[in-house]
């Protein structure tokens, strides 16, 4: 089992930025890849961006390439989300979640433990 615990969501406006974090307990995620995503009210969980075991390989959503940067830290193991120049449009509860077998990487059904969310509200 693993847990994981988002932190760093917030009220920031449009342009700004804000890190988010994720604390992973119970069993080490260095092995595994670790994606984010996030879900606006009456939308489908879409997927931000992903980071491979070692962090050689990170992958991004077309709507946040440039902007947002993916990162890990196995020895804390932790995975950030530095998003910057935020839109309002990408107001939403951001989740970070592993995938502890090989899958495909932007769909979250690929993706076996998840945890509760942080919210992240961009205003106008």
């Amino acid at each position: 089992q693993v847990q994981l615990v988002e932190s760093g969501g917030g009220l920031v406006q449009a342009g700004g930025s804000l890190r988010l974090s994720c604390a992973a307990s119970g069993r080490t995620i260095s092995n595994y890849r670790m994606g984010w995503f996030r879900q606006a009210p009456g939308k489908e969980r879409e997927f931000v961006a992903a980071i491979d075991w070692s962090g050689a390989g990170t992958y991004y959503a077309d709507s946040v390439k440039g902007r947002f940067t993916i990162s890990r830290d196995n020895a804390k193991n932790t995975v950030y989300l530095q998003m910057n120049s935020l839109k309002p449009e990408e107001t939403a509860v951001y989740y970070c979640a592993v995938q502890t077998f090989e899958g495909r990487i932007r769909l979250a059904t690929m993706y076996n433990y998840w945890g509760q969310g942080t919210q992240v509200t961009v205003s106008s």
